[in-house]
């Protein structure tokens, strides 16, 4: 028996490939506004991203024991994912009150 359903890994890799997309576009608005500020947003996704390819992994492996740290691994990106994205958050607010730095 596998550790997901066909629909679940549907929303699993679906939601990878869309944070994907997110990312790029966070980058082409960067690039387009003149706003280098955004390109931080588009690599605090970055851990992110990793966060749910280690989560994948895990389940793709069928949870397998052996790969527990892939768990800690996932979570630990989580947290730092959490962090640098609001830092990146807390950089275009500031940069977007402050002319000629956007």
């Amino acid at each position: 028996m596998h550790s997901l359903s066909l629909p679940t890994w549907v929303i699993h890799v679906s939601s990878v490939l869309e944070w994907a997309v997110a990312m790029a576009l966070v980058w082409q608005y960067a690039q387009q506004t003149g706003r280098p500020a955004w390109r931080w947003l588009a690599w605090a996704m970055v851990p992110a991203l990793g966060s749910a390819f280690a989560a994948c992994t895990w389940h793709f492996f069928e949870n397998a024991p052996s790969l527990e740290g892939l768990v800690t691994l996932q979570a630990s990106l989580t947290v730092v994912g959490n962090c640098t994205l609001c830092l990146a958050a807390w950089q275009i607010h500031r940069r977007a009150r402050i002319p000629d730095q956007s």
